[in-house]
């Protein structure tokens, strides 16, 4: 007889599985800025890309192993050209990318004995930063809409937290960048990554900008040249807030003086004198008064008359 799995437990240990292969990766981050959507993701290589086109204005990045999320982007493409063709090129849809993805991989996770390690990231640009969609899916098949930034792949939480103290709505190119790599930068398991350069990331943009196709990546020249524009706005916000330190404790500092002379000052000041301690009493005191009782010296009261 073959030994017997409960299907609980096999989800769960398929679950466990995808897990820990996925977390072996480096996490991407996609995010809205005010021109479109930036995508970054630390990749040395210059030939296995993570980040990619699937239509007119629409992107893919994934986390996990290489071979199986370019079956799934090759998948993808396959499935918005022949959609565009047979209806339309606005019908093909980040959600409906999204949705054919969800249920691709919900089959395989529930059928395979081997689940898919990846994670996938669907972004599609609109004409304005409100139809701007960021779709979210995991090895099992779930999907989140995410409304502004997204982290996913490797420690996604940690670097989810620390994206999140630093986006905003309408971030410029910069500033989203400077954001994406704080938070790519961002310590996992006790250790400080170090700081990204050129030659180990990806990146590219959805650029509302551009007509038709809309994707374009960031290559050595200006990725080197948004690099030193994010350092340069960090030393600049670093100075300015170690100015405002400098100020607030010189302040602090000037009203301790303050209170210090105050205080000096209290105590120099004699203190002025009560009250009831320098006025006079009223009237004459009975052992000092020169009236007699009225009876003579030695005398006793007189007694009543007979």
């Amino acid at each position: 007889m073959p030994f017997y799995v409960s299907p609980e437990q096999s989800m769960r240990d398929k679950a466990d599985y995808a897990r820990k292969g996925i977390a072996r990766g480096r996490s991407c981050v996609a995010l809205k800025y005010a021109g479109g959507i930036l995508m970054v993701a630390p990749n040395p290589s210059r030939a296995l890309h993570k980040i990619s086109e699937i239509y007119d204005r629409i992107a893919f990045a994934a986390v996990g192993r290489y071979n199986e999320y370019e079956n799934l982007r090759k998948a993808g493409v396959t499935y918005a050209d022949i959609t565009g063709y047979q209806y339309d090129r606005v019908d093909v849809t980040a959600r409906g990318i999204a949705n054919w993805y969800v249920q691709a991989l919900g089959t395989i996770f529930t059928e395979s004995n081997k689940p898919f390690e990846v994670e996938i990231v669907v972004a599609e640009i609109g004409l304005q930063s409100a139809d701007d969609q960021i779709y979210r899916i995991t090895f099992d098949g779930s999907v989140s809409d995410e409304p502004g930034f997204v982290a996913f792949g490797g420690q996604a939480e940690q670097v989810s937290t620390a994206l999140k103290e630093r986006y905003r709505e309408g971030l410029s190119l910069v500033e989203a960048f400077g954001a994406a790599l704080a938070a790519l930068a961002a310590p996992s398991n006790g250790e400080q990554r170090p700081d990204a350069v050129a030659a180990q990331l990806e990146v590219a943009v959805l650029d509302r900008a551009r007509d038709h196709r809309t994707f374009r990546r960031i290559r050595a020249a200006r990725l080197e040249e948004l690099i030193g524009e994010v350092r340069a706005a960090d030393q600049k916000a670093a100075e300015a807030a170690a100015a405002e330190a400098a100020a607030a404790e010189a302040a602090a500092a000037e009203a301790a003086a303050a209170e210090a002379a105050e205080a000096a000052k209290a105590a120099e000041t004699p203190a002025e004198p009560d009250p009831a301690d320098s006025e006079p009493s009223v009237g004459p005191d009975a052992a000092d008064s020169d009236r007699g009782s009225g009876l003579p010296d030695g005398g006793d009261a007189p007694s009543s008359p007979l």
